[in-house]
């Protein structure tokens, strides 16, 4: 299996696109520890658990770099390494932007970016040649934007960044870091934007959403754990600093009213 053995750190494991890389690392041999602070993160570890799986959960708030440090340290302490870390945790909170008060900045700069940034920072120390880190950058931002995203469009483009030129500095040590750049994926993420966007009826967004989709539908949390756990295996290995998009073609097109 392409992760036989490997020990994963997945930041915002407990659910969503999180427990999508979470599965498929696990399915193809992974030892998982998931970061989460979510108390979901009990239950989540429980059932993988009941399904056979070797997975550990901690509670740790990526925003305090002293839980980072405590749980990596117990991370280390039972496994001796750290070979693929994912950085995924990420929160989006829709505001238009002259009502965006400095703490819905904050409180997306605080976990996109600097939770980011904290994470591999702390984590960076026990990886060792071959390793690899797999950021979660986002089409918004780097190549789309919406109204009432500016907060969330600014760090998810920040991350790209970041993996670029967090990759330029490690390759010497044999690492690597590549983003991902999700689309829509049914997460519960969507599902909240969608009944911020109607609370009477949010499937009716969903489905708007898909119509303008070439795939016609969103994508799956495993779809997007299948790039994450490509990224980082050995099959990746002439892979890094670069921006992986998976969204099932919705930045293609070129005028949405055309060919429809």
């Amino acid at each position: 299996m392409k992760l036989e053995n490997k020990v994963a750190v997945v930041t915002g494991g407990a659910m969503g696109n999180g427990l999508g890389i979470v599965k498929v690392f696990l399915k193809y041999g992974a030892k998982v520890c998931i970061f989460d602070y979510s108390e979901k993160i009990s239950q989540t570890v429980e059932e993988l658990k009941n399904a056979g799986y070797e997975a550990e959960g901690y509670l740790v708030d990526i925003r305090n770099r002293e839980k980072i440090k405590e749980a990596i340290k117990n991370v280390v302490e039972k496994y001796g390494r750290i070979d693929v870390l994912v950085n995924n945790a990420g929160v989006s909170k829709l505001t238009p932007f002259l009502e965006t008060s400095d703490e819905i900045r904050d409180f997306h700069f605080d976990i996109n970016i600097k939770g980011t940034w904290n994470m591999s920072q702390e984590a960076l120390p026990y990886m060792k040649a071959g390793a690899s880190i797999v950021n979660l950058s986002s089409v918004t931002g780097t190549m789309v934007a919406d109204t009432g995203e500016v907060a969330y469009a600014t760090t998810k483009a920040a991350l790209l960044g970041f993996t670029k030129g967090l990759a330029a500095e490690v390759v010497s040590k044999g690492i690597r870091v590549n983003a991902i750049l999700p689309g829509y994926i049914m997460t519960p993420m969507v599902e909240g934007m969608a009944k911020d966007s109607n609370k009477d009826n949010p499937n009716s967004v969903v489905e708007g959403i898909a119509k303008g989709i070439p795939m016609k539908r969103l994508g799956t949390i495993e779809e997007l754990g299948e790039l994450a756990a490509f990224l980082a295996s050995d099959e990746a290995s002439y892979l890094t600093g670069q921006g992986y998009v998976i969204d099932g073609g919705s930045t293609l097109p070129e005028t949405m009213t055309m060919g429809v």
